[in-house]
């Protein structure tokens, strides 16, 4: 049994998606597979929590990677996602993917936050499901969802830099910050909602991108007093740059640089690749949107 579980690229609500806020995730067209059929060559912490060492079906995640680097498009997530779909598929090949996909998913959700200790979960939940999704915790830590379309004419590229980010360290300052500072933490943490809150009722172009730049000084006031490089200066210097032109230049996710996207028209994004690329970045060749965890024949 082979299965495919895709990648994914958080669009806005990082950080504040811990505090319950809505977060927008999207799906790429980059998958991992796993296969019941061949011996595993290397189970994950995530994959062994899920399914055990010897059950664990060999995965192959090179798309998600470049050389020995995780591409940081969530490639933790889709191992687990898909080698517990492959597992479950083999043992009920009636199933069709939406069953397949609910099935693992609680599974997959526990298995990735007590490898990572702790974590949203959304990224786990959009390689299951797919698509564009809003994404929520309720107050027991569960992860709900909805699809959501972008405002039309909202343009997305996304890119990959040398650099090299560690959620779980981020993460780990950020925390550090929330019980250091509680009101700063909370007062930020009140701007990042309301800007992801905008994102999601977004109808028009203009009122997406200006919530996600508001979502960057948030994030960047948020790794300032973390002593977390969020927002690198880098970042920011060439997202500074390209405000005027009305292009929105931001991390993804818990942020680092590793993974850029930039945001705006098509003709606007497109005009921005040259500076892009000169900035050190490379521009990934996907779409976002994708479908999730599926068989392949």
């Amino acid at each position: 049994m082979k299965v495919r579980a895709p990648g994914k690229v958080v669009l806005s609500g990082a950080y504040a998606v811990l505090e319950r806020a809505p977060a927008i995730v999207a799906a790429v067209d980059r998958y991992v597979l796993a296969d019941t059929e061949r011996p595993a060559l290397f189970v994950t912490p995530e994959v062994r929590c899920a399914v055990g060492v010897e059950r664990a079906p060999y995965i192959d995640a090179s798309s998600l990677r470049s050389g020995d680097r995780k591409l940081g498009l969530g490639s933790s997530a889709a191992m687990v996602v898909a080698a517990l779909a492959a597992l479950t598929f083999a043992e009920h090949p009636e199933l069709d993917e939406a069953t397949v996909a609910e099935r693992v998913l609680p599974t997959a959700l526990r298995a990735h936050r007590e490898a990572q200790g702790g974590g949203s979960g959304i990224d786990v939940a959009t390689s299951a499901l797919g698509l564009t999704r809003v994404c929520w915790l309720d107050n027991t830590g569960k992860v709900l969802s909805r699809e959501l379309t972008l405002p039309e004419g909202v343009h997305i590229d996304v890119y990959s830099s040398s650099t090299a980010a560690s959620t779980s360290d981020m993460l780990a300052r950020v925390r550090v910050f929330a019980r250091s500072n509680g009101a700063g933490y909370t007062d930020i943490i009140a701007t990042l909602t309301d800007a992801a809150r905008r994102a999601v009722n977004a109808t028009k172009p203009q009122n997406f991108t200006e919530a996600l730049r508001d979502q960057v000084v948030g994030l960047s006031s948020l790794g300032d007093w973390s002593n977390a490089p969020i927002v690198p200066e880098w970042l920011r210097e060439i997202a500074g740059r390209a405000h005027p032109d009305g292009v929105v230049v931001m991390p993804s996710g818990a942020g680092g640089g590793d993974v850029v996207l930039c945001v705006g028209a098509r003709d606007a994004c497109e005009a921005w690749r040259a500076q892009m690329t000169q900035a050190g970045l490379l521009r990934l060749e996907l779409k976002i949107g994708a479908r999730g965890v599926h068989r392949v024949d």
